[in-house]
């Protein structure tokens, strides 16, 4: 068993951490407010900042929300880096830039630690039943180190190749996930302004070439207008922001992956930044002054 450090406890690291106390490991994270009850049960231990967590652990995962809080966490005042013990494994779980987590892995390695980024997918559910997809970045010997600290965590584990490489499956997922969440959407409110019975709608699709993970669980969202995130549009937002911003670095036109990002920023303008990405659906709604499931 490992001495764990775990900072980002959210949506997805709170039962991403309770996994790994589940399964043997010691854990030891950042004060931020009040610990998770369950996890204080388990035995999750805090300590006052990222240096004091890499004092003590012999992995560090981190799972915050963007570039810049990666960056702080590692390499900010009392940051992991200030604290890092030789040999020791960084493993990012965030959704974050490719390009800067190629300069974090360097800076990492430099100081004799080693680095993985490891970004998921499968959202709050996937978290919860430690079914989540992981996407890796790393080198040989860094993916067989952190192999089996990510499967207790995941279902499909999957080496995309050396640093960043993770971080750019990540976001063709979050372009896939996006548009897919839309075309559902789309589908969807066609039916509904159709006056066919959606719910109905939705269950012969799941039986056909349309069926997808994103019809079942997220169609339903839609329909049962239940749209407590899972996973928050400004998330979705700033991973579509990495896409855009890759797109035009490498002079490639993403028109799809723009218009959802439209979308996206029509709900936030109303409020919606902190629903579930499925409510990309009420954007359209509105443009269509239609709700899906009225008569």
């Amino acid at each position: 068993m490992s001495k764990i450090g775990f900072i980002g406890l959210g949506i997805m690291g709170r039962p991403m951490a309770g996994h790994l106390l589940d399964a043997g490991h010691e854990l030891v994270t950042v004060k931020r407010g009040s610990l998770d009850a369950t996890l204080a049960e388990k035995g999750m231990r805090e300590v006052a900042s990222p240096a004091a967590v890499a004092a003590e652990a012999e992995v560090i995962i981190t799972m915050v929300p963007d570039t810049p809080d990666v960056e702080q966490v590692l390499f900010g005042e009392d940051g992991i880096i200030e604290g890092l013990k030789p040999g020791t494994l960084v493993i990012d779980m965030s959704s974050i830039a490719p390009m800067p987590t190629q300069e974090f892995a360097r800076r990492i390695h430099e100081a004799g630690g080693e680095y993985v980024d490891a970004p998921v997918s499968g959202g709050e559910g996937g978290a919860i039943n430690a079914a989540l997809t992981i996407m890796v970045g790393a080198t040989v010997e860094g993916f067989e180190r952190a192999h089996p600290i990510l499967e207790v965590m995941g279902k499909t584990i999957t080496r995309i190749g050396g640093h960043g490489a993770g971080q750019t499956c990540k976001v063709a997922n979050q372009i896939v996930v996006a548009l897919t969440i839309e075309a559902v959407s789309e589908g969807l409110l066609f039916a509904s302004k159709a006056g066919a019975d959606v719910a109905k709608v939705r269950e012969s699709l799941l039986g056909g070439l349309a069926q997808s993970k994103i019809l079942d669980v997220h169609g339903e969202r839609m329909i049962n207008r239940t749209f407590d995130p899972g996973f928050k549009i400004k998330l979705h937002q700033k991973d579509l922001n990495l896409a855009l911003e890759g797109a035009r670095t490498l002079n490639l036109a993403l028109p799809g992956t723009a218009n959802a990002q439209q979308l996206f920023q029509a709900c936030a303008a109303h409020g919606g930044e902190d629903w579930d990405h499925a409510g990309i659906v009420r954007a359209l709604e509105e443009l269509a002054n239609h709700q899906i499931g009225q008569s």
